[in-house]
């Protein structure tokens, strides 16, 4: 049987770093939850001792999760170990994550230490966290850019320690496959005791590189890869966990391997990644962008109908790409919608079905279609896990060349219903303040965007929004086929983020 490659996914510490990525600790966990679903083999949920919120929030997702192994980050000190191990021991399955640099340039400029006292602390680290766990994983940061011989030997040491997994990231994306694959070879080659350990590769895409280096890792011996969904992290981001699992799914006569992954499940946990950041995913991205089984060219065309492997290399549905069978529209009733919704991975409760079901007339009787694209946009709005102290109960503005942009709006709150109106730079600008007096709570607007999640001119709108509430900045989304409305919701979102965050607080 093939051999397996093990997922390490860093979408919630690493991922989680990239500008305007961050999701509040609930968000957290319920990425955490689909990752599990997804059949990841290590979540690395966070860097506890970053912020006492950080710590919280890995303590949590390590309580919730049963099937697989948590990872807290820590850098080689006591300190920094206790406290991951602190709030990762509640976890299954939990696993400490130990990281020094290694490469001259960091020694010099970031650490001031000597490549001794770099090794000793190695070494001391690793010793420290098996007091705790078995399951101890070493990063050499910076590893592309060591001297060999002393990477050879700081990973002869910590494996010698106990390390059971050895980590040798391409911190800053520097790398190029042949370098990658030459660095793996002469690591097996030449550290006596690398047969203990588990060689693990984690890349960064800033030569956009991050997916052939990681693969090039596996060829010469890597058997976990640390990745992101959709590609998410640091500066340009990590390597794309979709883009991995497909490639080696795709091409086992050049990867003879195999994950765990349960590859269906990788467009629903692309999207959600998507609802709860706000980082839309581009439309050519592979595998989870919507173009990537589009045609519009009409070869294409013509060849797809006489058989789809003529320009498909993988089917829709093997990574969960919706493909509807049943058409929805006004006339659907709840057993058709429930079928559909079940099709596209989502089991709702009777109230979960009855509230998607009011939003999927609702939406029907503006269009003649419904597809899946808005019903998924449809039951992650339903399913939002925010409690709704604002709602919005009516919404009208008036815009022109000539004209002061005005909004009317009605917002319910508990039982009671407030209408006001206000004038603003342009609609949306006019909505925003009109809520502002409403509430008598005032955002800081740093992030708007619309996008079009369905196609057509009656498509659904959806609107995110990153706004700074006081000392916190929330992210907020919001559906509907009048953009306007899609950016009141979002904005609405955000503040009952920020109220239910403020009660955790």
């Amino acid at each position: 049987m093939a051999e397996q490659v093990y997922i390490f996914d860093t979408t919630l510490r690493d991922g989680e770093q990239s500008p305007g990525a961050s999701m509040t600790t609930d968000e957290k966990i319920r990425m955490a939850l689909q990752l599990e679903r997804l059949g990841v083999d290590v979540i690395e949920a966070g860097f506890p001792i970053a912020s006492p919120g950080e710590f919280e929030s890995v303590q949590k997702i390590a309580s919730s999760l049963k099937n697989v192994t948590v990872a807290g980050l820590a850098r080689a000190n006591k300190a920094d170990i206790d406290a991951a191990w602190n709030a990762i021991k509640v976890a299954a399955h939990p696993r400490l994550h130990i990281f020094i640099a290694t490469s001259d340039i960091h020694l010099k400029y970031k650490l001031k230490r000597t490549r001794e006292q770099v090794l000793e602390d190695a070494v001391g680290a690793v010793k420290h966290a098996l007091q705790f766990t078995g399951d101890v994983e070493f990063s050499a940061e910076d590893a592309t850019r060591s001297d060999i011989d002393y990477l050879c030997q700081i990973v002869k040491a910590v494996i010698e320690a106990g390390a059971s997994v050895v980590n040798l990231p391409d911190t800053v994306g520097y790398s190029i496959p042949a370098e990658i694959g030459a660095l793996f070879r002469k690591i097996r080659e030449n550290v006596p005791n690398i047969d203990r350990v588990i060689l693990s590769t984690h890349c960064h895409n800033d030569l956009g590189m991050a997916v052939a280096n990681s693969l090039a890792a596996v060829r010469f011996g890597a058997r976990q890869v640390e990745c992101t969904v959709n590609g998410i992290g640091e500066r340009a981001g990590n390597a794309s966990l979709e883009e991995i699992v497909m490639a080696i799914r795709t091409r086992e006569d050049q990867l003879p391997f195999h994950t765990n992954i349960s590859s269906r499940e990788i467009y629903k946990t692309s999207k959600l990644l998507g609802t709860l950041t706000g980082l839309a995913i581009p439309r050519n991205k592979p595998i989870v962008g919507k173009n990537a089984f589009a045609h519009e060219s009409g070869v294409h065309q013509d060849g797809v109908i006489k058989s789809a492997l003529t320009y498909e290399i993988m089917t829709p549905d093997s990574v969960g790409v919706p493909q509807s069978s049943i058409v929805l529209g006004k006339h659907s009733g709840k057993h058709g919608l429930r079928a559909r919704c079940e099709a596209i991975g989502f089991k709702l409760g009777e109230d979960e079905l009855k509230e998607v079901y009011n939003k999927f007339i609702d939406l029907a009787d503006k269009k003649k279609e419904v597809t899946d694209e808005d019903l998924v946009a449809i039951v992650e709005d339903v399913l939002d896990l925010v409690e709704q102290v604002y709602q919005l109960e009516y919404l009208q503005t008036t815009s022109g060349s000539n004209t002061k942009a005005t909004a009317t709006v009605q917002l319910k709150s508990n039982s009671n219903s407030v209408l006001d109106s206000n004038v603003g730079d342009g609609p949306v600008d006019a909505t925003y303040k009109t809520i502002e007096r409403i509430t008598g709570i005032t955002g800081r607007l740093l992030e708007y965007s619309i996008n079009a999640v369905t196609i057509g001119k009656d498509a659904m709108g959806e609107a995110f929004v990153k706004v700074r509430f006081q000392d916190d900045t929330v992210a907020g989304h919001g559906l509907s086929t009048d953009v306007i409305e899609a950016s009141a919701k979002a904005y609405l979102n955000a503040l009952n983020k920020w109220l239910s965050l403020g009660k955790r607080k």
